[in-house]
């Protein structure tokens, strides 16, 4: 492959949602990363449960990435649990306790705190649903044909 079509490293934060989204497969639950429930927002990870449940995982591989977030309190209403997914070594006094605590590394993630349940609407849960399902085929769609491009859905 020519060195221009090389994908770029992956990032500190990218890293940490790898080991999110295996640790959530060990759960049962299946995950889709860059998430847009509302316009404004986009979740680190979006995990989907055997149950419908649906938890929104934000990941942050410094104090300055977690500071400069001021938003993440939007996505508390698209989803049953929220949650931090830190590496070992941040700073987790910072998260509020309300919310869950994973630890993470590129490689796999460990709940420490379950984050608190706040169940979604039917109707919310249903909308939230149907976005997983039409990003997950986007992206496989993507990955099977990356001629095509995301770009055909406005991304």
């Amino acid at each position: 492959m020519p060195d221009d079509q090389l994908s770029p490293a992956p990032r500190p934060g990218q890293l940490l949602a790898r080991g999110v989204c295996r640790h959530l497969a060990a759960l049962d639950f299946v995950s889709v990363e860059e998430l847009t429930p509302a316009r404004g927002l986009r979740v680190d990870v979006m995990g989907l449960g055997p149950k419908g449940e649906i938890w929104v995982i934000e990941c942050k591989s410094s104090r300055a990435d977690f500071t400069s977030d001021g938003k993440w309190q939007g996505y508390l209403e698209w989803c049953d649990r929220f949650f931090w997914a830190v590496d070992e070594a941040f700073p987790t006094e910072l998260l509020p306790m309300e919310t869950g605590l994973i630890i993470a590394d590129a490689y796999d993630a460990e709940i420490v705190r379950m984050a608190e349940e706040a169940k979604l609407a039917p109707a919310r849960r249903k909308v939230m649903i149907q976005k997983f399902a039409r990003h997950a085929a986007l992206r496989a769609h993507a990955a099977r044909d990356p001629e095509f491009g995301l770009e055909a859905w406005g991304w």
